[in-house]
């Protein structure tokens, strides 16, 4: 059955984003941020700590929404298109996030989760391939950018080569096999590089999803989907486990079963999209939820510096981490509406002014983090 055959509005997918960024800062704030907090957030926060734990799965689905609407807004582009539409939508905010690091670390000298770095470290950073000169990341955050790109040149090759439904599924099934093949019997840091095999599941299972929804359901889309969620099951555990190793089981008190239910939430949610299941009206409101994201989650590290120390000898934890979180959304917004959106429609080509939309927004705006 062929369900749609076009890019729809999908403005649920506007929500889900703006909720996973939420979980990122719920556990940076909540958990994660010892070093801006003076002390242990998961003694600040006892009640929340193991649920604002599970926040550090919302990069995952962040990979997940990647997955589904990267496909659909290169589906039928050009290389080059598909390329700048990349470049515009990642670059502006994530230079104007990496100056306010400058100023926040570099200039105030304000003490966070991260390294101060020298100006040439911050140059390459400019660059977005920082990791690939083995230069660390300015803030924290901008390791999941890296997994983004490489996902973007495996999608640019499939441009080259030219999408269709049959390529796709060879690409997920292939690209699946290799990761579990990485995870479990190879332990080869080349491939890993390449295959990415904790994020892999994810990505596939976006794109699988998105196959559902663009011609309906069929067997070979719900087994990529199936074995993407098998695989993000482990991927997700051992990202946890590996948490717990570095900063003990007080600072990080999450449970297995909280990352099942959670991955479990997060397959499900996203099932429910691709099959219209869940379905909302576009709105100005979620429109700009979904713009917010990607600001939100470049900047609210750096509000966290400039802010929590400034805050915590005056209001109660709760206090601090409520007021922050405010000051970090609507901040996130004002770089979304008065830096961001204009730069785009700027350098955005003439003829592509009036595109189809994915989630409520223009299709170059449906990127992730």
């Amino acid at each position: 059955m062929h369900r749609r055959s076009a890019p729809d509005r999908l403005a649920e997918l506007d929500l889900l984003r703006f909720v996973a960024a939420l979980t990122v800062v719920a556990f940076h704030y909540l958990v994660a941020f010892a070093s801006v907090w003076g002390a242990r957030p998961s003694g600040l926060f006892p009640a929340v700590a193991p649920l604002a734990g599970l926040g550090i799965l919302g990069v995952e689905l962040f990979f997940m929404i990647s997955g589904f609407v990267i496909l659909m807004s290169a589906w039928g582009r050009s290389v080059g298109a598909f390329a700048w539409s990349r470049v515009i939508r990642l670059y502006p905010a994530y230079w104007l996030s990496l100056a306010a690091v400058i100023v926040v670390s570099g200039v105030m000298g304000l003490k966070g989760p991260d390294k101060s770095m020298s100006a040439a470290e911050y140059a390459v950073n400019a660059t977005m391939f920082q990791r690939l000169f083995k230069v660390l990341d300015a803030n924290g955050v901008y390791w999941s950018l890296w997994a983004e790109l490489r996902f973007y040149v495996i999608m640019a090759v499939l441009v080259i080569i030219g999408i269709t439904y049959n390529r796709v599924l060879v690409l997920c099934g292939i690209w699946l096999v290799l990761a579990a093949v990485a995870e479990f019997l190879l332990d080869n840091p080349v491939l890993n590089e390449f295959v990415m095999p904790r994020y892999a599941p994810y990505f596939v299972a976006g794109m699988a999803l998105y196959l559902i929804h663009r011609r309906g359901s069929a067997v070979l889309p719900w087994l990529l989907f199936a074995g993407g969620y098998a695989l993000a099951l482990n991927a997700a555990l051992e990202r946890v486990h590996g948490r717990i190793k570095l900063a003990g089981f007080k600072a990080m008190p999450v449970s297995d079963l909280g990352v099942v239910i959670t991955i479990t939430l997060i397959f499900a949610a996203m099932a429910l999209v691709a099959l219209g299941l869940i379905r909302m009206r576009p709105s100005k409101t979620l429109t700009a939820l979904g713009g917010t994201t990607y600001p939100l989650y470049l900047f609210h590290s750096t509000v966290a510096i400039a802010l929590i120390p400034a805050l915590s000898g005056s209001l109660p934890p709760w206090a601090v981490a409520l007021v922050t979180t405010l000051a970090a959304v609507a901040l996130s917004y004002v770089v979304y509406a008065f830096a961001e959106r204009p730069i785009q429609r700027l350098l955005k080509p003439r003829k592509n002014q009036q595109t189809s939309t994915d989630s409520g927004v223009p299709v170059e705006k449906a990127s992730v983090p």
